[in-house]
């Protein structure tokens, strides 16, 4: 491949991931500031929260689901059909949140409604990741993988960041009354636009070089999810758990603590937004970072340092998000996003490394959204949870020993990337 082929590569793996996640990130905020308010009025403020986070859960739940769908069609038929349906399977229901009404409106069909286009974010989003990871790894050059690897993990910064500046202009230029009755709905509507951009880069892509050459050499499996599960499930297990404590920083920093911020400590929303704004920032700055490390000294040195760091930030939670002083908040979410880019952006190329091509799709796609279920899916309602019984301390610990997981993992995982060979 020429140098702007690898560009474009590069591009197509980045602008998928970026739309998907800012698709995700525009329902964990509004889930945090105001779908309970929405969709659970009937309920005392704490529980609207607890409502909203679980509705937030749910797509974690999913997700598994899109990676075995999304898998299954991407190891038999290829990555960029199956990288397309995912898109617009995450675009159409994001839209859809968008548009529906209310339980003032609807009543009890409101909530149900929502739960089931929650549901298809995560099928969609499920089906996301790995796909962009393999399309910018099996066409990048064995001494760089790394570093393309990048490319779909620098999307979710960007989402995130994009997502939470439109919340923050929302913010700035609405009334609460406005914010809460339609201005909410303003981010999901306008994703539409962004899918159709997403859409007419992966309809140009090229089959993977690797995929190609497995199909020709009728090196695909009948059934890629029997033998993925038959021979790697050792495999599976590890990656998901080596994911868990990617997946607890960022969503313990941005909708944990814009909930606790924002309604327990009192701090204005404009404000928070902004916080998460700059500390986003860091998880920009540590993935290509971090890449390059991994490139140069291997993966698994690289994850296991990040994931150290993140442990003894478990014990720092207490007293700087407790302070309630914006600066040591703002340090706490800028470390938190950092070290979230630190162990997240090696595992572009270090997931799909461990299976080989013929179950690639649906082996590191099960893995990266296990680990989502593990880290992530329900873990602001578990530090909601924690907090109102112990205290911020005992959600430092949570994050803590998330962490000691994820490094017992990727110490136990193969370093070599062989399977790709």
């Amino acid at each position: 491949m020429t140098t702007p082929s690898l560009k474009h590569i590069a591009f197509a793996s980045f602008i998928g991931t970026a739309i998907e996640f800012y698709d995700f990130y525009i329902y964990a905020m509004a889930a945090a500031l105001v779908i309970g308010q929405v969709f659970f009025p009937a309920s005392d403020p704490a529980m609207q929260s607890l409502n909203a986070l679980l509705t937030f859960g749910l797509a974690f739940i999913a997700r598994p689901l899109g990676a075995l769908l999304f898998g299954h069609f991407g190891d038999r038929i290829g990555r960029k059909s199956t990288l397309a349906a995912s898109l617009l399977v995450m675009g159409a229901s994001t839209f859809l949140i968008g548009l529906l009404p209310g339980y003032a409106s609807w009543g009890s069909w409101a909530p149900l409604l929502l739960c089931l286009l929650r549901f298809g974010q995560g099928i969609g989003l499920g089906g996301e990741w790995a796909g962009a990871a393999l399309l910018a790894t099996e066409y990048a050059p064995a001494n760089k993988r790394g570093w393309y690897g990048m490319f779909p993990q620098l999307g979710p910064s960007i989402g995130f960041l994009l997502a939470t500046l439109t919340f923050l202009g929302l913010s700035l230029g609405l009334s609460e009354a406005q914010f809460a009755l339609w201005g909410w709905r303003v981010p999901f509507v306008i994703s539409a636009a962004l899918v159709m951009v997403g859409l007419y880069v992966r309809f140009k892509l090229a089959e993977t070089p690797a995929f190609s050459q497995a199909r020709s050499q009728q090196h695909l499996h009948r059934w890629p999810l029997k033998a993925v599960l038959c021979q790697h499930g050792r495999a599976i297990l590890l990656g998901a758990l080596a994911m868990g404590v990617c997946y607890h920083l960022f969503y313990t920093a941005t909708v944990f603590c814009l909930s606790y911020g924002t309604q327990t400590l009192h701090i204005a929303r404009p404000q928070f937004l902004a916080m998460l704004c700059i500390a986003v920032i860091g998880m920009a700055l540590a993935t290509p970072f971090a890449a390059a490390l991994a490139d140069r000294y291997g993966s698994r040195p690289v994850l296991m340092t990040g994931q150290i760091l993140a442990l003894l930030l478990g014990f720092m939670l207490a007293p700087l998000i407790g302070s309630g002083q914006l600066w040591l908040i703002a340090l706490f979410l800028f470390l938190a996003l950092f070290l979230m880019g630190i162990t997240f952006a090696p595992m572009g190329a270090f997931l799909p490394a461990q299976f080989p091509v013929a179950v690639r799709y649906t082996g590191a796609g099960l893995s990266y959204q296990f680990g989502g279920i593990l880290g992530a899916s329900f873990a602001p309602a578990v530090a909601q949870f924690l907090v109102r019984q112990g205290g911020l301390a005992w959600v430092g610990g949570y994050m803590s020993l998330m962490a000691l997981v994820s490094v017992l993992a990727v110490w136990k995982m193969p370093a070599s990337a062989a399977q790709y060979d």
